[in-house]
């Protein structure tokens, strides 16, 4: 793919956009216009760029002494082609060149990619080298992509090799060409010889580490009269006799990297398991070269008890133990520094050998993976976004780093999915090692400009490392004055990472350094990132339980009462408060019923979540349509208990067996004020408290039905006649039961609260909720309180009805002067038209008792009372028929009107409004 002509014009165009300050076309790549910013940032000029010269490059760099077989398979993949190979160090200075054409050298003479020259970023501009080294990854910039005029005819490819152990940059390999001839096909090349580079640095590596194990064995045969060492410490034996198990021997080997990277010869003893210790020695080899020194750590028989003798001794250990580090006795002064120059050592069993710096990366690969673990288990104990991200933060500071910020998209936090996190973005958390870092505190909302590294990392998705802040530019774009600050707070360098889950990001985590010793490297920016992936995806469940905790606590809220119903049989106080971990199917209700009573519900679903919220609308329906119906309390709780198993065999297809079971529990009230009288029933629900005047508190446990759900089994009814002024206290198991405290407990609790309780039943909500509930609640909570009041004889009024038809007027003026002491003539006509069609029907058709009950309330109650169980059905009388109108006009004129049965018959009742 070559850079056609229309796009150089539009790349020329673009870039001189760049440098007149205006907005940049989209065009451009994003990698490419983060390095012009920060050319930009360095006061670069792009028409006074030249290539400085160094002339004390170390032409025996270790990178040019082991590249040497890849750069020739490069030049043969690139002969008769007008290309130059240019292998350079980390400061960007070319160290060796290789030309596709002998002949090309004086064609790209200008382009000075030769020993000496130097590619630094902060000095040409963009370029392939200076680029490569200053991202961390492969670069190919070609014509206007270079910042500075005099490489814009050129285009080039590079490729950071590092490390294979540390993750350091060692070099970089780059490809120049002619402009017209670039071609991303160049990366590709650079990327494989990097590749190859690298594995020829790790056979290096390996063969220094053959080496030194050859001239341990020498050594050992020289003093052990040609005895062979043995190889392995998994053979030693305590004094006891018995072999090291295999934690013992990871210990052994934890111990033997720590002794090689300090580089020093000394002894240590290891604390084993069962209160064991073994002894270790460390001495110095020298390899096939004087300048090829490492140490070889050896196991002793161990023992309980060990001498205090010299560390170069062959017999030496330390006495005292450590059972929680291993700390070594270093050498004296006098200690041979080879094995070949000690006489009379005892064999020991080879436990590792390597150099100090190769030691020193074992400990540290060792320390990032336990933090690693550690990470696994802190971070996503809880589906809470916030606190996840603060566990990340208590995971790397001070382990990792000193400061740690984490700042999400605001439409994390309500359970969406961040459509543009760079624009409003909240910091969550923040973690410090101390006070003054001057970093934003947690709460603020971030801005990040376009040049900043964290809105890199949200619109490219990959993370930045800046190993030096005090030249850095693009992380104090935002807030200059606050950037000196932190420079002067002590912060060095800095890794943002990307939190990115399942495809989307969330928003960046920011690692800062200042106390720590050196600035972040390559194998941090891969720990980071693996801290950051661990944390994101336990973001994304938290976020994802947080969408689903809001729209069921929305379900559950919308299909609780929003208020409670004016009636005058109680005065009622209720309380909801949903589950912290997830929202359940608690609710509760008061319903008015017929003849001035009320219905107190509270009823609680199996389950959380969505499933369990719309179960429980069902269920609260379902109650209220019972109710309008004037079911008694146990026959609504039967016909609620087969709503439940119907609901329990619609969840699945038939045949298949239900993956989730509905159940609940409800205990349903009624209380009559003109009576005082209240039956109550419940489902497997907990036993209601009631709390008489006197402060009696008592929990009325009987009767206890099943739970719905089981079908076919009948409910019992409790009535009991109560005192004004009693409270009634329902509620869910929530309130008494949590995971630190069992049932029976948390009712005695309860009991406890309720004797003191002397206020108004919200006074009683408060006092409970207070006194009963956890910290963090693992379930829901429903309580309802009601205090009961008594209907005054005086708004109530009786007439027996005789026998007798004729008795129906006298009944008619006795309902008149009893609404006239009521102020109530204004209903005159119509209460005398409704008490005259339902008792003549009563005197007619029922049986005997019969009685008329009117009730003052907030509506005026009309009541005929009789001994049948038949019931009267409104219909549309025709023109032809005698009868049939007379429930027709009651209908008309009432309010409501409807039917109820007792026990001795039915009610029938009539409501008018008072206004």
């Amino acid at each position: 793919m070559r850079l056609d002509w229309d796009d150089a014009r539009r790349l020329e165009e673009a870039r001189l956009k760049f440098l007149s300050g205006e907005p940049v076309d989209l065009a451009v790549r994003s990698a490419v216009l983060f390095s012009w910013q920060r050319c930009r940032f360095r006061g670069i000029a792009a028409d006074h760029v030249s290539i400085p010269y160094f002339g004390n490059v170390n032409q025996e760099d270790s990178v040019l002494s082991i590249a040497g077989p890849a750069l020739d398979r490069l030049q043969a993949q690139l002969s008769g082609m007008d290309v130059v190979t240019a292998l350079c160090n980390p400061k960007a200075q070319v160290l060796e060149r290789r030309v596709g054409i002998p002949a090309l050298s004086r064609s790209l003479e200008g382009l000075r990619v030769e020993p000496g020259f130097g590619w630094l970023e902060g000095a040409v501009g963009t370029n392939g080298i200076g680029t490569a080294l200053a991202d961390r990854r492969p670069a190919f910039i070609r014509g206007s992509e270079h910042f500075a005029d005099i490489n814009r005819n050129f285009a080039c490819a590079a490729a950071p090799i590092r490390d294979p152990l540390s993750g350091r940059v060692r070099g970089v390999i780059n490809v120049s060409s002619i402009n017209d001839l670039g071609d991303p096909v160049m990366l590709v090349l650079v990327q494989e010889t990097a590749n190859t580079i690298e594995r020829l640095l790790l056979d290096d590596i390996e063969e220094h580490e053959r080496s030194l194990l050859r001239a341990f064995l020498r050594a050992q045969r020289r003093t052990a009269g040609g005895a062979t060492a043995h190889l392995l410490a998994s053979d030693v034996v305590s004094t006891a006799g018995e072999p090291l198990r295999r934690d013992d021997l990871e210990v052994l080997r934890r111990a033997a990297a720590e002794l090689i990277s300090a580089g020093q010869a000394a002894v240590v003893e290891v604390p084993l398991a069962r209160g064991r210790t073994a002894a270790l020695r460390s001495r110095p080899v020298e390899g096939a070269t004087d300048a090829l020194t490492g140490f070889v750590v050896e196991a002793l028989r161990a023992d309980g008890a060990l001498q205090r003798l010299d560390p170069m001794s062959p017999q030496a250990a330390e006495t005292t133990p450590r059972p929680t580090s291993v700390s070594a006795r270093p050498a004296p002064a006098h200690a041979s520094p080879s094995v070949g120059e000690q006489q009379g050592a005892v064999e020991g069993r080879l436990v590792a050998v390597g150099e100090p710096g190769i030691g020193r990366l074992a400990v540290r690969a060792r320390q990032r993976l336990e933090l690693l673990c550690r990470a696994a288990e802190r971070i996503g104990t809880t589906l809470d976004v916030t606190r996840t991200a603060e566990e990340l933060t208590e995971a790397a500071v001070p382990a990792f780093a000193d400061f740690v910020a984490v700042d999400l998209a605001e439409s994390v936090l309500t359970g969406d999915e961040p459509t543009n996190p760079g624009e409003e973005m909240r910091r969550i958390a923040l973690g410090a090692v101390r006070r003054g870092s001057h970093l934003y505190p947690a709460g603020t909302r971030m801005e990040y400009t376009p040049s900043m590294l964290q809105n890199r990392c949200l619109t490219t998705a990959q993370s930045v490392l800046e190993p030096e802040l005090e030249t850095a530019y693009a992380w104090a774009a935002y807030d200059p004055a606050r950037a000196e600050q932190i420079r002067e707070a002590g912060l060095h360098s800095l890794i943002a990472v990307p939190l990115c889950a399942r495809g989307v990001i969330l928003g960046v985590v920011t690692f800062y350094r200042s106390e720590q010793p050196g600035p972040f490297e390559e194998d941090d920016l891969s720990l980071a990132e693996e801290l950051a992936s661990r944390a994101a995806v336990c973001i994304d469940n938290a976020r994802r339980y947080t969408r689903e905790h809001t729209t069921a606590l929305a379900l559950q809220r919308r299909l609780l009462p929003h208020t409670l119903p004016e009636q005058n049989a109680v005065d009622v106080a209720c309380h909801y408060l949903p589950a912290q971990s997830a929202v359940g199917g608690d609710w509760f209700d008061v319903i008015p019923l017929s003849g001035a009573r009320v219905a107190l519900v509270v009823g609680d679903v199996v389950g959380h979540g969505l499933q369990a919220s719309a179960t429980m609308g069902r269920l609260r329906t379902a109650v209220r349509n019972f109710s309008d119906f004037d079911l008694p309390v146990d026959e609504v709780l039967t016909r609620l208990d087969d709503l439940v198993v119907r609901l329990d065999l619609d969840l699945e297809p038939e045949g298949v067996e239900p993956s989730e079971v509905v159940g609940a529990s409800c205990l349903y009230a009624v209380y009559d004020p003109s009576s005082r009288h209240c039956t109550l029933a419940r489902a497997g629900h907990p036993a209601p408290a009631l709390v008489l005047p006197d402060g009696t508190v008592d929990f009325l446990d009987e009767p206890a039905g099943p739970p719905l759900g089981l079908g076919g089994l009948p409910f019992e009814t409790l009535d009991l006649e109560l005192p004004e002024g009693s409270q009634l206290i329902l509620y869910t198991d929530g309130l008494v039961e949590h995971r630190d405290r069992d049932i029976g407990t948390g009712l005695e609790h309860m009991r406890r609260l309720l004797r003191g309780a002397r206020g108004s039943p919200g006074d009683t909500c408060r006092v409970l909720v207070d006194g009963l509930l956890p910290a963090r609640r693992g379930d829901d909570v429903a309580l309802l309180v009601a205090r009961t009041r008594a209907l005054d004889s005086r708004h109530i009024a009786r007439w027996d009805l005789a026998d007798d038809p004729a008795a129906v007027s006298h009944l008619r003026e006795e309902a008149v002067r009893q609404l006239s002491e009521w102020q109530l003539e204004r209903l005159t006509f119509t209460t005398e038209l409704i008490v005259s069609e339902l008792a003549t029907n009563a005197i007619r058709y029922a049986a005997q008792p019969c009685e008329l009950r009117l009730i003052l309330d907030r509506t005026l109650i009309c009541e005929v009372s009789d001994c049948s169980s038949t019931s009267p059905r409104l219909r549309r009388a025709t023109s032809t028929d005698e009868g049939g109108r007379g429930l027709f006009l009651v209908a008309q004129l009432a309010q409501r009107w409807g039917t109820r049965y007792t026990p001795t018959g039915k009610v029938i009742w009539t409501e008018q409004s008072l206004r």
